[in-house]
């Protein structure tokens, strides 16, 4: 009972490392996503900063750029969720982060070398140091979190998402029109990843027990919640692959992310081009109205989490009921408007860009809906789990900008992006019904630490299951069967 009623200071440790979280997701997309921006005004000087060097890229070229991050990210997934288990999330995390910051410095100085086979060399380089953190992500918050408060701490961490989407678009396109033009997009990015490496290494830590400035009710609340044996924090517990990979729960979760990443990489990666050339908007135009749909997504995330708080606090609906009612608004309404979209042309601008911006709005739902599945899935497990689900989702951002390179050949042909936009509304509905069938919230069978080591592994059941309802996630599954 002494856990449930002392839970150390209202704001402590477990939200500065939901905070660290936030900031270092926020410094990820921005050095991720600023490429859409950053080839618009490389190879378009006069929109621009004209004293900076213009390229004329093919649009394949460009294609292979945008596309180019994700064939170094898919890499290293499988290794994040390894070496955060074996060395920590801190140090992964860390030297991820530092050596991001250092190949986005690097970006200009490749792109003179070698032109676009560089910037592509560069943004693989990239890829591979990111593709280490986002697994350490979710394992730093299962083991941060109590389970009465994760669906609210790993929701605000994960709108770093939409902040580094907004920053990505506006900002850069704000940096690109200035004096330090289209180079400092990387040097700015290169900066923030830093600042944010000084921060990690001095409130950062594995866990509540290694924290230097945790109080010890805090530090309770924390470990008892989590109720796991005495050596769980020394101990690397065995990972159950055969049960991981004959689960129809998890498999529905990687379905549903690869399609949710296929239709948000499509906008993320094309809003600029298609904004610059369908819409025939000039650059300043182009940043403000790239950043806006990103812009709602993040105003959305928060209402999504207020709603959330509300209706599982008053036992309204099951953890597993709130997540496939999310993600069904998260993907169906997209799927919606993106065909509409495919229709509109300049003279109707406006509302391509109201449409644009409640696709993407309401698509932030998806981190509640499916992308925090993982911890729930099992909390014991949830970088590897991560790991597979990233490298099986980021196959996909190498695919898109391929696919729209074959579809698009004039980027002002409204007939070629209509196609584009199709394609995305349909599997954004595909990949809902799967999920909406085969998905769940319950912590699986396979999460137990002594799973491979009972002789029934059936009846090895994790506690996370009977902490599922506490608090903000309302009622246990159990008790609603």
């Amino acid at each position: 009972m002494t856990a449930e009623i002392n839970k150390g200071p209202l704001l402590g440790m477990r939200h500065v490392q939901t905070l660290l979280i936030f900031f270092n997701i926020t410094c990820l997309y921005i050095g991720r996503l600023n490429v859409g921006v950053s080839v618009v005004a490389m190879t378009n000087a006069e929109s621009t900063n004209p004293d900076f060097p213009e390229y004329d890229w093919t649009l394949t070229q460009k294609s292979y750029i945008l596309s180019s991050f994700f064939w170094g990210y898919i890499i290293t997934q499988f290794l994040g969720g390894y070496l955060c288990k074996r060395y920590g999330v801190k140090s992964v995390m860390l030297w991820g982060s530092f050596a991001s910051g250092i190949f986005s410095a690097l970006t200009p100085l490749f792109i003179g070398f070698g032109g676009w086979q560089a910037y592509c060399g560069i943004r693989v380089l990239m890829g591979c140091a990111q593709g280490l953190i986002f697994p350490c992500i979710h394992q730093h918050l299962a083991r941060w979190s109590p389970p009465a408060e994760r669906n609210r701490l790993g929701a605000l961490s994960h709108t770093g998402i939409e902040c580094g989407n907004v920053c990505a678009m506006f900002f850069s396109g704000m940096i690109a029109k200035s004096a330090i033009g289209w180079p400092g997009i990387s040097y700015v990015s290169a900066g923030l990843a830093f600042a944010w490496c000084a921060f990690w290494f001095v409130f950062a830590a594995d866990n509540a027990a290694e924290s230097r400035y945790i109080t010890q009710e805090e530090l309770h609340y924390i470990e008892s919640s989590l109720t796991h044996n005495e050596n769980y924090h020394k101990t690397v517990i065995p990972v159950p692959w055969m049960a991981i990979w004959t689960s129809a729960p998890f498999f529905a979760l990687m379905v549903a992310r690869c399609c949710e990443t296929w239709g948000l990489s499509t906008l993320q990666a094309q809003i600029p081009t298609y904004m610059n050339g369908v819409l025939d908007m000039d650059m300043k135009s182009n940043a403000f109205f790239s950043a806006l749909p990103f812009l709602a997504m993040w105003i959305m995330s928060y209402v999504y989490l207020i709603t959330a708080d509300v209706l599982l606090a008053g036992n309204r609906l099951s953890l597993t009921a709130l997540r496939k009612t999310f993600n069904s608004v998260a993907f169906w309404i997209p799927c919606a408007t993106l065909i509409g979209i495919g229709f509109l042309d300049q003279e109707q601008k406006n509302l391509a860009i109201a449409l644009m911006t409640i696709s993407v709005g309401f698509n932030s739902g998806a981190t509640i809906g499916s992308s925090l599945n993982t911890i729930d899935l099992s909390p014991n497990h949830a970088s590897i789990l991560m790991g597979i689900v990233n490298t099986a989702a980021n196959v996909v951002p190498i695919v898109t900008p391929l696919v729209v390179g074959v579809i698009v050949h004039e980027d002002k042909n409204r007939a070629e992006w209509q196609i584009v936009f199709i394609i995305a509304a349909v599997i954004f509905f595909v990949g809902n019904c799967v999920f909406l069938f085969y998905g769940t919230a319950v912590s699986q069978p396979w999460d137990a630490e002594d799973y491979l080591t009972v002789k029934v592994p059936e009846l090895a059941i994790s506690p996370a299951i009977h902490e599922v309802g506490k608090g903000i996630d309302g009622p246990s599954e159990k008790s609603l069967i």
